[in-house]
C-alpha cells in the first residue's frame, strides 16, 4: 500500500463524532495491515471515525503524522511505533496535547509516553520458540553440532532484542548449538533474503535460521530454494502470519509464534473508549500471550489467530 493516509468515516458527517487516529509503522506487511484494520473496524463499532496513518518503516514520516494529528484535534491515538526512541518523543508530545496515546505490539520506554501498552510477550514466545528449535535440531542432529544464523528485525525496536533475548536464553545453554552470523533484515521479506543469500555464501555449513518475524522467515526460505538447499536449512520465524503458517503446513517452515494481531487491536480501541468514557487508570502494560504453530499443531491456525 503505497499512500501515507487512508481514511474512513461513517455515519453522517454533520454529526460531530470523536477522532481517532491508527498509526502504524508499516502497511507494507500482511500482519500490520490486519492489525491497522481490525482498530480501525473496532473504533469505527464503537462511534469513532478513524483516519490510518502508514509510517512506511520511516521515522521522519511518523514524526510528521504526529505533527498533523496534534494539529488537527484527534481525541486519541492507536499507535504501532517505528523505533523505541524516536516514537516515544512522538507520542509524548501527543499526550501533552491532550490526545490519549494506547501503544499497539510495539513497545516505548517511557510510560509517561502512553496510557496503556498492549504487547505480545515477546521474550516469553521466543523462549517457547527456542525451546522447540532446540527440540528439532537436537532431533535431527543428535550427536553433532549445530551451525545456525538469526536474522534480525529492526534494531532500534525493543521486540527485536525481546525476540533475540528470549530465544538465545534457551540456546546459548547448549554447548553444541553455534550462531555463525547475526544480522538485521530489518523486519523485511527482500532485505531478509538478500541476507540470508549472504550468510549462505559466508557460511556453506548453515543447518537452521531464526528469523525476528515472519516476513523474513519468508524472505530466508526464498533464498533458501534459490540456492537449493530446502531440507538442509530450518527455517524458524515468529509473528503468526499467514503466509508463514501455510509455509508450515506444506512443510517449508518448522515453526513460528502466533501473536494475535486482531485481539491486540480491538483491546486497544476499547481500552481507547473506556479511557474516554470513565478514565479509569490502566496498567502500564498489558501482555498478550503468544502461542507456538508447529507443523503438529498447525491446523489450528490461520487467518492471524486460532481457527480451532
Amino acid at each position: 500500500m503505497t499512500s501515507a493516509i487512508l481514511t474512513s468515516c461513517k455515519g453522517n458527517a454533520q454529526q460531530e463524532k470523536k477522532k481517532i487516529a491508527i498509526v502504524i509503522s508499516t502497511m507494507n506487511n500482511p500482519w500490520f495491515v490486519v492489525l491497522g484494520q481490525a482498530a480501525q473496524q473496532k473504533a469505527e463499532s464503537l462511534g469513532y471515525e478513524t483516519t490510518i496513518f502508514d509510517s512506511q518503516n520511516n521515522p521522519s514520516k511518523e514524526a510528521e503524522h504526529f505533527d498533523n494529528i496534534i494539529s488537527t484535534g484527534y481525541d486519541a491515538i492507536l499507535f504501532n511505533p517505528t523505533d523505541t526512541e524516536g516514537s516515544t518523543v512522538n507520542a509524548k508530545a501527543a499526550m501533552r496535547a491532550g490526545i490519549d496515546v494506547f501503544c499497539m505490539d510495539r513497545e516505548l520506554n517511557d510510560p509517561a509516553a502512553s496510557v496503556t501498552q498492549i504487547l505480545s510477550d515477546n521474550y516469553s514466545g521466543c523462549i517457547t520458540l527456542g525451546q522447540y528449535f532446540v527440540e528439532t535440531m537436537k532431533g535431527q542432529y543428535p550427536k553433532g553440532d549445530i551451525n545456525y544464523v538469526e536474522i534480525l528485525g529492526l534494531v532500534g525496536d525493543n521486540n527485536t532484542w525481546a525476540r533475540s533475548k528470549g530465544f538465545h536464553s534457551v540456546v546459548d545453554c547448549f554447548d553444541n548449538f553455534h550462531m555463525l552470523a547475526q544480522q538485521t533484515g530489518e523486519f523485511d521479506q527482500n532485505k531478509a533474503m538478500e541476507v540470508m543469500e549472504s550468510m549462505m555464501q559466508a557460511h556453506p555449513d548453515i543447518q537452521a535460521v531464526f528469523c525476528g518475524n515472519d516476513a523474513m522467515a519468508m524472505g530466508a526460505y526464498q533464498a533458501i530454494l534459490g540456492a537449493g538447499k530446502t531440507g538442509k536449512i530450518k527455517v524458524f520465524g515468529f509473528d503468526g502470519a499467514d503466509d508463514a503458517v501455510n509455509a508450515i503446513r506444506e512443510g517449508k517452515v518448522e515453526a513460528t509464534g502466533m501473536q494475535f494481531p486482531k485481539t491486540i487491536a480491538e483491546t486497544a480501541a476499547t481500552l481507547a473508549y473506556r479511557h474516554a468514557t470513565t478514565k479509569e487508570k490502566l496498567p502500564h502494560k498489558l501482555p498478550v500471550a503468544v502461542e507456538l504453530v508447529t507443523q503438529q499443531n498447525v491446523s489450528n491456525y490461520g487467518n492471524f489467530g486460532r481457527i480451532k
